[in-house]
Formats: C-alpha cells, sequence, structure tokens
C-alpha cells in the first residue's frame, strides 16, 4: 500500500482537479508526515499508517482545535494524518473526500457525518478496499463503521444544557435552538434529550422553533434575529452549534435585549470570550475539540495495531474513556463561565 500511495502523492494536483474544489489549495495536504524536517516523499515511505479525517466542515474554530489535536496525536505516534472537510455543510463534498481518499490508499478513514445514510455508500466502499473506518464527532447508521468516537454522551449533555438554560430562566418561558443540520446524528441526538428533559422537568419552559444554521456563522446570527423578532417574547436561545451561542449572542446584544435574552448552548471559549465577558451570555459547555481530534487519531491507530479498546481504559494525552458498545466516549462536558474561562485556549 505504501509505494502505491507514494505514487499517488505524486500526482496530488491531477487528484484535486476531479472532485470540483479549489484549484488553490492542496486538498489532501499531509498535516503530519511522521517525520521531523524531512522530505515528504521519504516520510511517506517510512510512516507506518496514513489515516484521512474529515470534519463536517473545514474552518471554523471547533474543528480547527480538533485539526490540532490530530496533528499532535500524529506526531506523537508517527502516523501520516490527512485532514480536510468541505468547504461548506455538504454531505456530496463529504462523499467526493471519502472517495479520493480512498483512491490514495490510506489505511483508515474517520468522518465526522453530515448525514447518516447518504455518505454510507462510499463509506462502505471504503471497507471493500481494506480500509478501516470510523465516525467521529457525528455518527452515521453503525453499519457503515467500525466505531463511534464521541466526545460525550448525548443524553448527559442535552440533558445539562436544559438544566443551565432553565435555572437561567427560573424554568419558564419560551425558548429556540439554533442547530447544524436536521440530519446530524449528534445534534439531533443532544436535541432529543433537550426536548425530553425540558418536558419532563421544566413544563412551563416551551420550545418554540428549531432552525438550521449549517455551521455557518452568517446564517446561525440570521437566524438568531429572525427569532428575536418572531418573538418578542422569547426567553433564551440554545445554540447546539459551535457557531451558534455567539451569533446568538451578537444578536442579543445588537437588538438590545441583553438581560431579557440568555444564551446558553455548546461552543468554544474562543468564539464565546468577549460575551461572556460582557455579561450577553452567562455561561457555555463544552469538551475539549484538540482533545477529540487526538483521541480519533489514538483509536485509529489501536485499531491499525489490532489492539482492542476497552471500558475505562487510560489513553495517554486523552484520559480514561468510556466504552458503549461500538461507541467510544470521552468524558464529561465543561462548562465555561466568565470565572474560569481564561483558564481556556481554543
Amino acid at each position: 500500500m505504501t509505494s502505491r500511495l507514494l505514487l499517488l502523492l505524486m500526482f496530488f494536483p491531477l487528484l484535486t482537479g476531479c472532485f470540483g474544489m479549489s484549484s488553490d489549495r492542496n486538498k489532501y495536504e499531509v498535516i503530519y508526515d511522521g517525520e521531523d524536517k524531512h522530505e515528504e516523499a521519504n516520510s511517506q515511505s517510512t510512516s507506518k499508517y496514513t489515516v484521512a479525517i474529515i470534519p463536517k466542515v473545514d474552518g471554523i474554530p471547533y474543528f480547527n482545535a480538533a485539526e490540532e489535536g490530530a496533528i499532535e496525536a500524529g506526531s506523537d505516534m508517527g502516523m501520516n494524518v490527512l485532514y480536510q472537510g468541505p468547504i461548506m455543510m455538504d454531505w456530496k463534498q463529504q462523499v467526493e473526500l471519502i472517495e479520493g481518499f480512498i483512491e490514495m490508499g490510506v489505511d483508515a478513514i474517520a468522518v465526522s457525518a453530515i448525514d447518516p445514510e447518504k455518505i454510507g455508500p462510499a463509506m462502505e466502499k471504503a471497507k471493500e478496499r481494506g480500509i478501516k473506518v470510523f465516525t467521529w464527532d457525528s455518527d452515521t447508521n453503525p453499519k457503515y463503521r467500525q466505531l463511534y468516537i464521541s466526545m460525550v454522551d448525548p443524553e448527559i449533555i442535552g440533558r445539562h444544557v436544559v438544566d443551565i438554560l432553565a435555572a437561567q430562566l427560573k424554568e419558564k418561558g419560551k425558548y429556540a435552538i439554533i442547530t447544524d443540520s436536521s440530519e446530524a446524528a449528534n445534534s439531533n441526538g443532544w436535541i432529543r434529550w433537550m426536548k425530553i428533559h425540558q418536558l419532563e422537568n421544566y413544563p412551563e419552559m416551551s420550545l418554540v422553533e428549531i432552525i438550521e444554521a449549517e455551521d455557518n456563522p452568517n446564517k446561525a446570527y440570521s437566524a438568531a434575529k429572525q427569532l428575536l423578532t418572531k418573538y418578542p417574547d422569547i426567553k433564551g436561545i440554545i445554540g447546539s452549534t459551535s457557531v451558534g451561542p455567539p451569533a446568538a449572542a451578537q444578536a442579543v446584544k445588537d437588538l438590545k435585549k441583553v438581560g431579557k435574552v440568555k444564551v446558553v448552548g455548546l461552543s468554544t471559549p474562543n468564539l464565546m470570550r468577549t460575551f461572556i465577558k460582557d455579561g450577553s451570555a452567562e455561561m457555555i459547555t463544552l469538551w475539549s475539540p484538540k482533545r477529540l481530534g487526538y483521541l480519533t487519531v489514538s483509536v485509529m491507530k489501536e485499531s491499525l495495531d489490532g489492539k482492542p479498546i476497552t471500558d475505562n481504559q487510560r489513553l495517554p494525552n486523552v484520559g480514561v474513556i468510556k466504552v458503549e458498545d461500538d461507541t467510544i466516549i470521552m468524558g464529561n462536558p465543561i462548562d465555561i463561565t466568565k470565572e474560569n474561562i481564561d483558564e481556556y485556549d481554543f
């Protein structure tokens, strides 16, 4: 497989031209080649494994942080790590990326799935070629992959976020949710438990609308302004995608509703630092996306080495993980407030 991979890498421009992506960037850039300061061809021939990681979308801070973790893991483990996502939330682009990595002959592919079914045939094709296939961050139908590498238990995060909002609303009032895609398995899982928990425990709260923003900051901002205008008595907005809370907090500021509408959800400290410090949002919840990227590469290597992943196993630079059937869970979420936000930089 190594010699074939080397041959294909020599023809990157030809490969990148076949998939309709921008011609001014190297589509399959080798982020870490397993050796420091060596020529790419030499590092490709000596590295043990080449793995590909596909996020939902390229360029947003959450997935940039995950990329950093993947790079670090590749460096620590002497692996070639290729990291590339769609330029927008489009499952067809994910299929193109999967098929490109299949032709390159990578050893393993991990995908944060935009759609749990539509990328399935491409993943099946990868398995038929002897490539190990995983999902991370957002799952597919389990039949398409070997393991799902999850950041948190969806029930825990869904219930927890609603508890945070309920505490700020004194358990009363209308709220809405800004999500990424109605097809995304991770967001759907969290929202499912948000609804269940609110109905079970906070009957005086009511969910008025869920809007998709496709992990696009501009769309999330427009969605937040739409909600604040459409529902003048709304009391809270949950962002279940990392761009949701900062967009909602900015809209709350722009429409002069700070203190009247509470913003909570899942986002990164760097995106939310200004809003939490100025009071337009009081708290966000997340995990370390960098650690998730590191965990993803760690699991891929363990699997390629033929080693089982077990419950309560401690992985270097990750910690103790949980394993439930074919799902690996990184850990519990982190609450980020004005008091501790400067402890985090991602």
